[in-house]
C-alpha cells in the first residue's frame, strides 16, 4: 500500500503544481496585457516614445496648455505665458506655473507625461519624472501640431472632429467677411513688445493662422516680402504706414509702451483714419491652440461682421 500511497501522493503534487503554474501564467499573461494596454507608443519628432494611454497629470512647458485642455485632459503644470493667459484663468486656476528649471518642483507634480518645445532645457532630468515629448515650433501647421497632440494624448479622433469643424467655421466666415470689405482688402496684424513693433506673417499666432490661412484675406505686400518667410519682422513706428493693410489688428499688450499710438505719424494711417482698426489683448492672443483658435474666430466675426 505505502508504494502505491507514494506515488499517488506525488502525482498529486504535480497536478496541483501544473495547475498553479497555470494560474500564474495567466496571472502574469493577464498583468502583462493590462500593462501593455496601459500605454501607447506615440511617434514623436525625435523617434518613438511610450506615454500613458490615458494621462491624469500633464505637464505643459511651452505653447500646449490650451491643445491639451480642449482635449478634457488634466493639467498640474504649465508654463507662465499659459498661465497668464486670462482665457485660460478659470481652468488653470489648480495648476502649477512652471518652467523646464523647476525640476523639484515638476517633480513634486508627479506628472505622467510633459510636453514642451524643443528649445526647451533639461530634457535629460525630466525624462527621468515622466515620458517627454517635445515639438519644434513651426515644423508642422497649426492644425497638424493639434492633430500631433490629439494622437500624443490617445484622442486623434476628437482632436480632427474639431479641426474639421473649425476649418468649415472659419472659410464661411473668411467668404462673408471678403463679400463686406471686398476681396482685394488687405489686413495686418501687429504688436508692440518692449521697444520693437512687429508685423506678422501667417503663422505666429495673433489670429494669423486665421486670418491669413483659413479666411484667405489679403496681406499687404512689404508684410508679404518682410515678416512670410521668418513669421514676424521688426519695425519702428516711423514705418508702420508702409506695413499697414487697409485694416489692421493690433494685439496690445497693456502694460507695454504704446504711447506711439498718439502720434501724428500713427493717427494718419488710413486703416486708422478710417476706424478699421481692432484691437485685442496680446495676453488672450498669443496662441493658436482650439480654446484660442475659437475665441479669435468669434473676435474677428464681430469686428468685421458686427455678428
Amino acid at each position: 500500500m505505502k508504494k502505491l500511497f507514494i506515488p499517488f501522493v506525488l502525482l498529486f503534487v504535480l497536478i496541483i503544481s501544473a495547475c498553479s503554474n497555470s494560474s500564474t501564467g495567466k496571472k502574469e499573461s493577464s498583468a502583462a496585457e493590462k500593462s501593455k494596454s496601459d500605454t501607447i507608443t506615440y511617434q514623436s519628432e525625435n523617434g518613438p516614445v511610450e506615454v500613458p494611454a490615458h494621462p491624469k497629470r500633464v505637464v505643459v512647458l511651452s505653447s500646449f496648455a490650451g491643445n491639451v485642455m480642449a482635449l478634457d485632459v488634466n493639467l498640474v503644470g504649465v508654463d507662465s505665458w499659459s498661465k497668464m493667459n486670462p482665457r485660460f484663468e478659470s481652468k488653470l486656476k489648480d495648476a502649477e506655473e512652471v518652467s523646464d528649471e523647476n525640476i523639484e518642483k515638476i517633480i513634486e507634480l508627479n506628472p505622467d507625461l510633459i510636453i514642451g518645445l524643443s528649445n526647451i532645457k533639461n530634457v535629460d532630468k525630466l525624462n527621468k519624472i515622466a515620458p517627454t515629448v517635445t515639438y519644434t515650433y513651426g515644423k508642422v501647421d497649426y492644425l497638424t501640431q493639434h492633430l500631433e497632440i490629439g494622437k500624443l494624448l490617445n484622442k486623434e479622433k476628437e482632436a480632427q472632429a474639431w479641426i474639421d469643424d473649425f476649418k468649415q467655421r472659419a472659410q464661411a466666415a473668411g467668404e462673408e467677411i471678403k463679400a463686406k470689405i471686398g476681396p482685394d482688402a488687405t489686413v495686418s496684424v501687429v504688436e508692440k513688445f518692449d521697444k520693437q513693433i512687429y508685423v506678422f506673417g501667417d503663422n505666429w499666432g495673433r489670429g494669423t493662422e486665421i486670418l491669413y490661412q483659413e479666411m484667405k484675406l489679403n496681406m499687404p505686400e512689404k508684410v508679404k516680402e518682410m515678416a512670410l518667410k521668418d513669421g514676424y519682422y521688426a519695425l519702428s513706428p516711423e514705418v508702420l504706414s508702409e506695413y499697414t493693410g487697409d485694416y489692421l489688428v493690433i494685439s496690445k499688450n497693456q502694460d507695454a509702451d504704446n504711447s506711439y499710438q498718439a502720434t501724428e505719424t500713427y493717427k494718419n494711417i488710413p486703416a486708422v483714419k478710417n476706424n478699421h482698426v481692432l484691437e485685442v489683448n496680446a495676453k488672450e492672443f498669443y496662441f493658436n491652440d482650439p480654446l484660442t483658435l475659437d475665441f479669435q474666430l468669434d473676435t474677428f466675426k464681430k469686428s468685421f461682421l458686427g455678428n
